[in-house]
């Protein structure tokens, strides 16, 4: 089980571009994956970030990365909790929201504009958390989804990273992710 973020990154850096990978996440080391992820795995790999919130809004974990002083120039959301939200909140430039978490083709659509936008560069591409979206969405139509979106983005040689938070995931969550992802991680402590 990896414990710090450096170890996240570097166990990522190994992998090859258009890598499928599921995060297996404990509570206590949520914050520790996005930073192994942003701050230190993308900007080695000179990659792209397009971040996928489904567990907690974007402005969230914007306010983490500003504390943590993580350069956010090159890190784009797609938020699907927020929608109703905000009205009176301040928006991010690099957001790009999303009505609702059933509606997964607008996801796609949304992650494809992002990639295409970031063509110069590969990206890397973070769903958090499977567990949320498998809470508005059938596992039969979101199985389908995670297929066909890791697909298209291994072809365009992207790193995908899905969240599966330890605490919460169920035997059919479990069983998807063996499927549709190329290994498994975990980052966390042991006890």
């Amino acid at each position: 089980m990896i414990k710090s973020p450096g170890d996240l990154a570097e166990e990522l850096r190994e992998l090859p571009p258009s890598s499928a990978i599921n995060l297996k996440i404990s509570g206590d080391s949520y914050f520790d994956a996005i930073r192994g992820i942003v701050d230190i795995f993308a900007p080695k790999k000179d990659l792209d970030v397009i971040y996928i919130t489904v567990a907690i809004p974007s402005h969230s974990i914007i306010d983490v990365l500003k504390i943590l002083e993580i350069d956010l120039s090159r890190i784009y959301f797609v938020d699907c909790v927020s929608h109703t939200m905000i009205g009176g909140a301040k928006k991010h430039d690099n957001v790009y929201y999303v009505e609702s978490p059933t509606m997964l083709e607008n996801i796609m659509l949304k992650v494809e504009y992002l990639v295409r936008k970031t063509s110069e560069r590969n990206n890397v591409i973070v769903l958090d958390a499977i567990n949320a979206l498998g809470i508005h969405n059938n596992v039969n139509i979101l199985s389908e989804f995670l297929h066909i979106m890791l697909n298209n983005l291994r072809a365009q040689d992207a790193y995908s990273i899905v969240f599966t938070m330890d605490d919460t995931a169920t035997e059919d969550t479990n069983n998807m992710m063996g499927l549709v992802c190329d290994l498994n991680i975990s980052i966390g402590s042991d006890g």
